[in-house]
């Protein structure tokens, strides 16, 4: 059945499945770099599914891109990190996402390195750009 189903319509049906299984729950994930290699992993893995392309034909990621025109799963969760920001921002103080992103813990840190933080990683991706919201 996989071969008679045109390219432009698999990469529909990731577009409304696959990546969309991917970027369930995201909003509120803190992407550790193993898990931005593994997201992009899996992507890729289903691109090269998608196009009959193994990869013992030694074709690099970003033809593979080029040819499906897909976006970085990774840059999507950001993306969709930055627009649930801004979602919560806008909500009223009495709900709970927006009390949890205003929550700050009393007493002290456990020794040893902190956690990355949800907060902070928002940060760190804008501290790039220039442009850093305000997430507090």
């Amino acid at each position: 059945m996989g071969e008679k189903i045109n390219k432009e319509s698999k990469l529909r049906i990731h577009n409304i499945t696959a990546k969309e299984a991917f970027k369930f729950g995201s909003e509120v994930w803190v992407l550790k770099k193993r898990e931005e290699q593994r997201l992009e992993a899996a992507q890729m893995k289903f691109l090269r599914h998608l196009l009959g392309i193994t990869k013992l034909d030694k074709e690099k990621n970003q033809c593979i891109i080029a040819k499906t025109g897909a976006q970085n799963i990774v840059q999507e969760i950001k993306q969709y990190h930055k627009k649930w920001l801004q979602h919560v921002q806008w909500m009223d103080t009495k709900r709970i996402p927006k009390q949890a992103l205003q929550y700050k813990p009393k007493g002290r840190r456990k020794i040893g390195r902190p956690r990355k933080r949800w907060r902070d990683q928002l940060l760190l991706e804008d501290q790039g750009t220039g442009n850093a919201p305000n997430p507090s």
